[in-house]
């Protein structure tokens, strides 16, 4: 059995920004389980599309409980995928993630898609989905149970991330739009 996670955030800033922002989410207070980032491939596509694959490491702390069961050399850190597809006619970043690695403990899959918001032009909108799943024999449950639950804490950090993305980017534009307009008086 798979668990299943769904959530959809209003962020309160244009799709553009968001965009903007999403590439710039690390390193942040909020994710310091996020050790690395790495573009592995990029390709810009004939009708404009943006197609990125990069490997992120992750810390993969255990539960007291599971340090018990499973060896002691298991790798305490996690490497994942990060496929992402940007749109620019249609205003959306999807982005599909798993784990490359502990894939025998447990699996976590995600697709998260930010797109303009319908209802509020000047917002957009993150819709995440998760899968976690395990095959290991007589733990399934409670590892797929860890794994919801850890996975629902690091969405929330990954949330307040991309917000600290962006109140930085927006301070940086800020600070360039005073600078232009100081110039333009200097003159």
């Amino acid at each position: 059995m798979v668990k299943y996670f769904f959530s959809q955030t209003d962020i309160k800033s244009s799709w553009e920004h968001v965009f903007s922002a999403f590439w710039q989410r690390y390193p942040n207070p909020f994710s310091k389980h996020v050790l690395t980032e790495d573009v592995v491939f990029r390709e810009v596509t004939p009708d404009n599309t943006l197609i990125s694959r990069r490997l992120l490491t992750k810390t993969n702390h255990l539960p007291r409980w599971a340090e018990k069961i499973f060896p002691s050399n298991l790798a305490r850190s996690v490497f994942v995928i990060e496929d992402s597809v940007v749109d620019l006619k249609n205003k959306t970043l999807t982005t599909f993630s798993w784990n490359i690695n502990h894939t025998r403990l447990l699996v976590v899959e995600e697709r998260c898609v930010y797109s303009m918001s319908q209802e509020k032009q000047a917002w957009s909108l993150a819709k995440r989905e998760a899968w976690i799943s395990s095959g290991v024999f007589g733990f399934s449950r409670a590892i797929q149970e860890f794994g919801l639950a850890r996975f629902k804490s690091n969405q929330i950090k990954a949330t307040r991330g991309l917000e600290y993305a962006l109140s930085t980017l927006h301070d940086n534009n800020r600070i360039a739009e005073l600078c232009a307009a100081e110039k333009t008086m200097l003159h």
